[in-house]
C-alpha cells in the first residue's frame, strides 16, 4: 500500500512516461497480466491506456491488472492509469519517500 506523498512521487515520475501497453476489446486477460508482471519486474513503473472499445473503464481495469499481478494503481486518469510493484532485488527507481 503506497502513502499519498509516494504516490504523488511516482505519479512525478510517470508523467514524463509513454503508455507500454493497452486494453483492447480482448479486455484483460491472464497472457496480458504476464506480460505486464515482467514489464513490472523490470521497470518496476508503467503506464497502460484503455482502448474506446474494450468495454472496461481505465479503473476497472487498473484493479484488475493490479490485483492479479500484485501491483498498485498509482494513478488513474482519463483512459490511462500507471501501476507500480517494487522489484525488492534489483530496485529501479530510487528516492521514494518511506512509509512510516
Amino acid at each position: 500500500m503506497l502513502t499519498s506523498k509516494q504516490r504523488a512521487y511516482l505519479r512525478g515520475i510517470a508523467s514524463n512516461y509513454e503508455t507500454i501497453y493497452q486494453v483492447g476489446k480482448g479486455g484483460v486477460t491472464e497472457a496480458m497480466c504476464k506480460d505486464i508482471s515482467d514489464a513490472l519486474r523490470k521497470r518496476e513503473l508503467i503506464k497502460l491506456r484503455v482502448l474506446d472499445n474494450s468495454g472496461w473503464t481505465a479503473r476497472e481495469a487498473a484493479d484488475a491488472i493490479a490485483e492479479q499481478t500484485g501491483a498498485d494503481v498509482v494513478q488513474v486518469i482519463g483512459s490511462k492509469f500507471v501501476l507500480f510493484k517494487r522489484n525488492e532485488k534489483d530496485p529501479v527507481i530510487e528516492g521514494i519517500p518511506k512509509a512510516k
